[in-house]
């Protein structure tokens, strides 16, 4: 009995065959990539800013597609401390339809402030985006974990991807932000 197996080349090709002689028919295989999503993390390829730095803590620290969550290591962004409503956001370049945004939280210390931001996704930039619609709101992200938030009703399209966190002497610090989507306009079910 003999085995074939397809290779598949392309990353971006996310469906094979695999033939078994001893079935009846082919065997259809979905290939994964990115931890279990079949759907690319956009966020790589995003252009990101946030309302204000501190020191060396730029917004792209939080899509360089490394989660370390030690902000002395130079892989984390940071706004400034005790600033009203700071915010973060990515320009993904063009509209998704997203379904799964992951964020990773600070380890050191100061885990809790991120407590209370909320995930914003749309096409507009009135008020740097923060006016877009709600995806999820982060309660809580223990320190050094990374947490999936999946948009209320399942979906939701945009260009821009915000971490809002409203209030007085507050400070957003991100270590990784992964947005999980597919081209806006293309059903889900062609690339899952």
């Amino acid at each position: 009995m003999a085995t074939h197996i397809l290779s598949l080349q392309s990353p971006a090709s996310h469906v094979g065959n695999v033939l078994l002689d001893s079935l009846p028919q082919p065997l259809n295989v979905s290939l994964h990539y990115g931890e279990g999503y079949p759907l690319p993390n956009v966020a790589l390829k995003g252009e990101a800013t946030q309302s204000s730095t501190l020191s060396f803590a730029t917004a792209s620290k939080a899509i360089d597609g490394r989660r370390n969550s030690f902000y002395s290591n130079g892989f984390c962004s940071h706004t400034a401390e005790d600033e009203t409503n700071p915010w973060w956001r990515v320009d993904l370049q063009r509209s998704f339809t997203i379904t799964a945004v992951k964020v990773t939280n600070r380890g050191d210390c100061c885990a809790e402030r991120l407590d209370g931001a909320e995930i914003r996704i749309g096409n507009s930039l009135e008020n740097n985006g923060n006016n877009n619609p709600r995806c999820a709101s982060i309660s809580h992200i223990k320190a050094g974990k990374t947490y999936t938030y999946r948009c209320d009703g399942g979906s939701m399209e945009g260009r821009f991807v915000n971490v809002f966190l409203p209030g007085q002497k507050k400070t957003v610090t991100l270590c990784e932000v992964e947005v999980y989507a597919a081209p806006a306009g293309r059903a889900l079910s062609d690339w899952i």
